[in-house]
């Protein structure tokens, strides 16, 4: 209980900075802090995390559960409207649709999962939860959540810029790096900045979470957003967290993915809605109310797993 009390203090606090200095700050702001953490900031703390981590055999299990649980997440929304459909007789439109199944599928496994295992878990087992963003949600997200959108939406998207901001994703270099330079020996003094860095990073990012969530203005969607919530994340992690033995996933490996799975929906939602002309005051409302919802929820999942 302490420790989950101090994760909110830590949490909750560097949110509410972010969320205080989004409104007093020019709205560029959030978008060259994102801007410098996407290119610089986060690669740099995946190098040095991963020289932290411990590596076990079974690891590429991570990405494998992130699939299922994106494919999961999205069979469960596709479901859940069809039953509104047929039991209320009314039909959703297909922008809504879309960006109803996203935010069921997509979760939030780098800003703020990052985060909240490095507190959580430790730094052992951060490498579970870097293996199930960076090969399992991020090409689940402009993969299939792409795919997905382009069907449902009415943008047009050329395929090979989406394939190559994915291509070029510093992120996936820095991990690619990062699993080289593990073994490599540095001077005491220089690992000792390159971690300093590294939390420095993780404390911008959950500022610029708060940053984000003080421009969402956006409410009106909330009962929609209702069933996406609780399939995202009550329903998948529930599920897919009760069989994680069979996978032999037990332990502290266990709640690392269990703790991604129950991320709220990812700011790619909103991304990918705006992109393909989708529910974008739905995607809003979905990354607010789901950021509230993880206070409830987080304890749970600790409990349970």
């Amino acid at each position: 209980m302490t420790n989950l009390l101090e994760l909110y203090v830590k949490l909750g606090g560097l949110v509410l900075v972010g969320f205080i200095l989004g409104r007093k700050l020019p709205m560029t702001v959030p978008t060259y802090l994102g801007q410098f953490l996407y290119w610089v900031g986060v690669p740099i703390s995946i190098v040095s995390f991963l020289r932290q981590s411990s590596f076990s055999g079974q690891i590429w299990i991570a990405p494998a559960i992130a699939y299922l649980a994106i494919l999961l997440g999205g069979f469960l929304a596709w479901l859940g409207i069809k039953g509104q459909a047929y039991f209320r007789n009314t039909v959703t439109q297909a922008p809504t649709q879309a960006s109803l199944i996203l935010a069921a599928m997509l979760g939030n496994t780098g800003y703020l999962g990052f985060p909240i295992t490095l507190a959580m878990v430790g730094k052992e087992y951060f490498a579970w939860a870097l293996f199930y963003d960076l090969l399992g949600s991020f090409p689940g997200t402009y993969g299939l959540g792409v795919f997905i959108a382009a069907r449902f939406g009415g943008g047009v998207q050329n395929h090979w810029q989406t394939a190559r901001a994915i291509l070029i994703n510093p992120a996936l270099w820095s991990f690619g790096f990062g699993l080289l330079f593990r073994q490599a020996t540095i001077p005491t003094v220089a690992e000792f900045w390159l971690e300093k860095f590294a939390w420095s990073m993780v404390a911008l990012s959950l500022m610029l979470i708060g940053m984000r969530l003080a421009l969402l203005k956006s409410w009106r969607s909330l009962p929609q957003v209702g069933m996406s919530l609780g399939i995202k994340m009550l329903l998948v992690p529930l599920i897919l967290g009760s069989i994680l033995p069979v996978f032999g996933l037990t332990g502290s490996t266990a709640k690392v993915i269990v703790l991604q799975m129950a991320m709220p929906p990812a700011f790619a939602t909103l991304v990918i809605a705006e992109t393909f002309n989708l529910d974008r005051d739905l995607a809003v409302t979905a990354l607010a109310a789901g950021a509230i919802v993880l206070l409830v929820t987080l304890p749970i999942w600790l409990w349970l797993f």
